[in-house]
């Protein structure tokens, strides 16, 4: 397919311009105009770029990008070596940050939902981007991060008394420990995200609600898989997702 409708596909199926982000969502660095082959990462990291190009991906899809709000705008250093490989070998680079958060079907949210087996009964927060729902049976704060390990391969950080029982989840990825208050006043026993803050330590001891910090990478893994799958069934793309192990 041509370069130009995989990103006006896109576009209109994460609703990109509904979105007021931190940083452009769309083409960010444009390469090739027939795009055969796409790669997915979770970051536009130098060691996945490099993986990408080495297996002969046209088009290079990430949840986080470049061109971030406030960021130094010259091009150097890690900068200028990454987005020249990129024009050296004529490859684009597409990133989706918030739609790809909030996307109802194929966002990171919702899959992580289904994958913590989570039954999403709301959404709240900025442009309704987390989730609240239910698990299926109730379970310790103990169990739950057990189970949120096993699920994600990393271990997470529990806040919290770990025998009390957690029924009712509101979640989000990535660094939105500024949404626990607000999950705490939607009835959440539990809250997880990808990072935790320092009060959100003390929110949690004071307030009787779990947060459960599970890593902003581990969480957004699988929002940009979700996707590829998609453009790739939907159009014959090949698709790989390069993943790049990250603690944080």
């Amino acid at each position: 397919m041509l370069l130009n409708e995989l990103c006006d596909y896109s576009a209109s199926l994460l609703q990109t311009s509904l979105f007021k982000d931190y940083c452009p969502n769309g083409l960010q660095v444009e390469g090739r105009m027939e795009v055969r082959r796409i790669a997915t990462g979770v970051t536009a990291s130098q060691q996945v770029l490099d993986a990408a190009i080495a297996w002969g991906a046209d088009a290079i899809l990430v949840h986080h990008g470049y061109f971030w709000r406030n960021e130094d705008a010259t091009i150097t250093g890690i900068k200028k070596r990454r987005i020249a490989q990129l024009l050296r070998n004529d490859v684009s680079l597409l990133a989706y940050h918030l739609p790809l958060d909030a996307h109802s079907e194929l966002g990171n949210n919702t899959q992580l939902g289904k994958l913590l087996g989570l039954a999403e009964q709301g959404r709240f927060g900025e442009q309704n981007i987390a989730c609240i729902g239910e698990l299926e049976h109730p379970q310790t704060l103990a169990q739950l991060a057990a189970w949120i390990g096993g699920r994600l391969q990393r271990t997470p950080q529990a806040i919290g008394d770990n025998a009390k029982n957690i029924r009712k989840v509101a979640w989000c990825s990535g660094g939105a420990q500024g949404y626990f208050e607000a999950a705490i006043a939607q009835g959440a026993e539990a809250y997880i995200s990808g990072e935790i803050s320092e009060p959100s330590f003390h929110l949690a001891q004071e307030s009787g609600v779990a947060f459960i910090a599970a890593g902003h990478h581990a969480t957004e893994r699988l929002g940009i898989q979700a996707l590829g799958a998609h453009l790739s069934g939907r159009f014959g793309l090949e698709h790989r997702f390069f993943d790049q192990d990250n603690p944080v």
